[in-house]
């Protein structure tokens, strides 16, 4: 005869413990995750974007520089330095700061008075030698005077600052 009884009903399958598991697996990596990038977030707010309070008495930044200013971007030069030892470049990329956003725009419009601007600023820039250039006063002493120069090039509108976005001197 068979092993088994007539009378026994066939049970069914149990279910398997392992997909369950494998969901909680899944919930709990993804609530670290969040916890994780969370508190990376909040960490970086605080240590990075926060500013320090101001201190008493001191007036705000923004109130004691001009919020009109303009900026005129200015191709890049590269320049042969007044070097007598040796043959030295400079490249250099900079922006100038005008009094209005107004004045920004118009000189960086008109290309006479661009060209104005640049021949005043190479004029500047290849006086120039190597070492004089690699001290921040000697970045500093060439700042004004290619604001001097500049401002004597446009006449009634002024260059307040002279910002360097790419300065490399070849030695």
């Amino acid at each position: 005869m068979s092993d088994t009884a007539p009378n026994a009903v066939p049970q069914a399958p149990a279910p398997a413990p392992a997909k369950k598991r494998g969901l909680v697996k899944w919930i709990v990596i993804g609530l670290v995750t969040a916890l994780v990038l969370g508190g990376g977030g909040a960490a970086g707010w605080w240590f990075v974007l926060r500013t320090p309070p101001p201190a008493e008495g001191a007036e705000p930044e923004a109130a004691a520089k001009p919020s009109g200013a303009g900026i005129v971007a200015m191709d890049q030069f590269l320049v042969n330095l007044a070097d007598k030892d040796a043959q030295r470049f400079l490249r250099v990329k900079l922006g100038l700061v005008v009094e209005t956003k107004k004045d920004g725009e118009d000189l960086s419009k008109e290309e006479v008075a661009k060209a104005r601007l640049r021949s005043a600023i190479l004029e500047v820039l290849a006086l120039q030698t190597a070492e004089r250039l690699v001290t921040p006063e000697g970045k500093s002493e060439l700042k004004k005077a290619i604001a001097e120069r500049s401002n004597a090039a446009l006449g009634e509108k002024k260059v307040l600052d002279v910002l360097f976005t790419d300065f490399v001197v070849q030695f």
